[in-house]
């Protein structure tokens, strides 16, 4: 199965997405995800200028090969580009693989080891009472695990939360940085409150998790999971800036709330400490920065050693091929926890026809050979690229802070 052809297809219906087609001589084809919210034109040149002219005539049936050449190969290892363009090959050869074994991929990682991948939904809203609302839209659907989010009071802006009541939150809202204003004590003498608030309404049995967005000081945050300990979170998220891995050994003496982290991350090196000492929970790195399948498998199975399960992040910006390809990886992994679910579009649904479907708070994975997810080239072209920044973060004093 040598390549004959690889090309990237950048695309905006809703969100920008970075799509990697590699093609084989016999013609078949695979799709991998190199999205990188706010640095998608970097990834494209890499891939381009870089990864596309070393793929050509190397044998697709390599994967293990393959990825050690682009991950080895490099000098400069690691970071959020080159390994978001090593996951998109990955994911594509993993489809090439499995398409021609004839079998959706799952089988080829070893086959289910559940029916069915829960999903949790964002809840949002200015306030408290409007959160609650939307908590209660979600249990409807078949939810059975929500991440809550709710203004602050004296915070203009808040992350997760749109600015207009309902719109979809979007982050990436501006071609340059929007300037957002950021109070840890305001938020902390209010977050506890819509906990509180969750619980008296939904009672004990919902899960209910949350994303601190890397806020807090370690101390800081283990006052946060020890204030919310009565609310017993499924998770707390990113609760702070992970470079420092051992900040969370401090977490960790001063709480039992679960911990979370990883959607920064692109490699098993990030989360070895944190894994090897059982300072986190769960794992987010999602399939398209962390190395693709190949990379995962192995940071899954050192985190199951250590009873971590996984998260996959599963935002707007990823798109349906990486979380198509979660759906199959879900299945599949033993040490599955949660899988994040944000819904696309229609638009981006029509661009990226798939097979798997969401069913009472679920997904049900496709039996399609492959991931089981497309791109639709021609409908592609009518969405062009357009660019967007994530924003930046500043205390109240003016000192800039962490976003």
């Amino acid at each position: 199965m040598k390549i004959s052809d690889a090309y990237v297809i950048v695309t905006s219906p809703g969100r920008n997405f970075v799509t990697l087609k590699i093609v084989t001589e016999s013609g078949t084809y695979g799709i991998g995800d190199a999205t990188l919210n706010g640095r998608e034109m970097a990834v494209v040149a890499y891939l381009e200028e870089h990864v596309i002219p070393a793929l050509i005539g190397r044998d697709a049936s390599r994967i293990e090969d393959i990825w050690h050449y682009l991950y080895r190969g490099a000098y400069w290892r690691r970071g959020p580009v080159t390994m978001a363009a090593v996951s998109a090959v990955d994911l594509a050869l993993w489809d090439i693989k499995a398409k021609a074994a004839g079998m959706p991929l799952y089988q080829l990682l070893g086959g289910k080891s559940r029916e069915r991948v829960m999903t949790y939904a964002h809840c949002t809203g200015k306030d408290i009472d409007s959160c609650l609302i939307e908590v209660e839209k979600h249990v409807k659907l078949g939810y059975r695990a929500v991440r809550v989010q709710a203004g602050v009071p004296g915070i203009p802006t808040i992350y997760g939360v749109a600015k207009r009541e309902g719109e979809r939150y979007e982050p990436a809202d501006a071609e340059l940085p929007a300037e957002h204003v950021w109070s840890t004590e305001k938020y902390l003498n209010h977050v506890p409150k819509l906990f509180a608030a969750v619980r008296e309404r939904f009672g004990d049995e919902l899960h209910v998790l949350h994303d601190v967005h890397h806020r807090l000081t370690p101390i800081e945050a283990a006052r946060l999971g020890k204030m919310v300990e009565p609310y017993h979170l499924f998770w707390l998220e990113d609760c702070v800036p992970a470079e420092n891995q051992e900040s969370f050994r401090l977490i960790r003496q001063h709480t039992t709330t679960p911990l979370a982290v990883g959607e920064v991350f692109n490699s098993i090196h990030d989360y070895r400490e944190l894994i090897e000492n059982q300072w986190i929970d769960y794992i987010r790195t999602p399939l398209s920065h962390g190395g693709g399948i190949t990379h995962m498998r192995r940071i899954a199975d050192l985190a199951g050693l250590y009873h971590v399960r996984t998260g996959f992040h599963g935002p707007t910006d990823l798109s349906p091929v990486c979380l198509g390809a979660a759906v199959h990886f879900d299945t599949w992994v033993p040490n599955f926890g949660i899988q994040e679910h944000m819904p696309h579009t229609p638009e981006t649904d029509a661009v990226f026809p798939h097979d798997y479907r969401f069913e009472d708070g679920h997904f049900l994975v496709g039996e399609a050979p492959g991931h089981g997810v497309d791109i639709d080239e021609e409908l592609a072209k009518q969405y062009p690229y357009k660019r967007a920044s994530l924003p930046v973060n500043r205390l109240e004093d003016g000192t800039l802070w962490h976003w």
